[in-house]
């Protein structure tokens, strides 16, 4: 017997958090009684449990690396019509989601998969796997300014954890320059608030790496599988991360 929600990650369903939100909003029955306590546990072998009436079933894994472009939405659908992720999977079986998002302007490494406890572990703000940007910004920030990014900087939402930040190019023509940051979180737009914050707004971002996964070469709305020695090393880098203490909110 185990936790309805690992049973359904486990199966592709979704991340665990997302399977939690939607025993909650009574959307998994099993052997056709609603279930909506996170507690509940049942057999995957003998229990019929389905979501929104489509009964899960264990897929073969699937780990997948996009570069996923700009103007492009992580979601599985969108009512305004604009692209999203799942429109570059040609050849992909499996039902695979996004862990984590980047946001309809940012390009760049997006993870996909279809194992939700790969994806929790990755995702969790608990282990705070580093995530590599490239930030393209309006004019050349001062070496003090840089340095408020590396110490951490107040938020609307809170302190954030120090980031390791450098000059990349310097385009004075253009009044631009471009800055690599690698942050150890994963809130809402993060990178580009800091950013604002010191007031040198993102005219231009770019994931290119994810723990030690590189980007490399991998041509713009593309994508490739991990190779179990990646995945592992993910694994491995989530597992060994220290948890980072609680950011100060506002009050």
């Amino acid at each position: 017997m185990e936790r309805l929600q690992k049973i359904m990650a486990q199966a592709g369903v979704a991340s665990r958090r997302k399977c939690e939100e939607l025993i909650l909003e009574g959307k998994v029955q099993v052997n056709g009684e609603t279930v909506t306590e996170l507690g509940t546990k049942a057999d995957p072998a003998q229990d019929v449990i389905t979501v929104s009436g489509k009964p899960i079933k264990n897929e073969k894994k699937v780990y997948i690396m996009l570069n996923k472009p700009k103007g492009v939405i992580t979601s599985a659908s969108d009512p305004e019509g604009r692209k999203i992720v799942s429109d570059y999977l040609k050849g992909i079986k499996e039902r695979v989601y996004p862990i984590g998002r980047l946001d309809y302007d940012t390009e760049g490494l997006l993870l996909l998969t279809n194992d939700g406890e790969f994806a929790n572990l990755l995702s969790h703000p608990k282990y705070h796997v580093p995530k590599t940007y490239l930030a393209t910004v309006k004019g050349v920030p001062h070496g003090t300014e840089l340095d408020k990014l590396r110490q951490g900087i107040m938020l609307e939402d809170g302190m954030t954890s120090p980031a390791e930040v450098e000059y990349k190019d310097v385009d004075p023509d253009n009044k631009q320059s471009v800055i690599s940051i690698t942050i150890h979180e994963g809130r809402n737009r993060q990178v580009r608030r800091m950013f604002e914050a010191i007031s040198h707004p993102v005219v231009r971002l770019k994931r290119i790496s994810y723990g030690d996964l590189l980007l490399q070469n991998l041509k713009r709305g593309l994508y490739r599988h991990l190779t179990p020695n990646e995945i592992n090393q993910l694994l491995q880098m989530a597992k060994s991360a220290k948890p980072a203490g609680k950011s100060k909110r506002k009050r």
